[in-house]
């Protein structure tokens, strides 16, 4: 019947690796090129996904101004 010891140990060893290996790696670099929106007055860059709530903070806090004239052109829905 074949088979034996070696072959079942090898079999489990590519098993495990195959397990072990990396499944989608980083997501930095994904993270980085969707980094689209840019405030006009300093230049901070925010994910694509981010609504308009969270531009307006930035532009009220850090500018004492607006949505608008910091993130000209940007249609973000909220």
């Amino acid at each position: 019947m074949g088979g034996g010891n070696g072959a079942k140990a090898a079999q489990k060893r590519a098993r495990n690796a195959k397990a072990a290996a990396p499944k989608g790696g980083s997501q930095l670099k994904t993270n980085t090129a969707a980094m689209n929106i840019i405030c006009a007055t300093c230049k901070q860059t925010f994910l694509s996904t981010s609504r308009m709530p969270q531009l307006e903070l930035h532009a009220e806090n850090k500018h004492k101004s607006t949505a608008a004239l910091c993130f000209p052109g940007v249609n973000v829905s909220a």
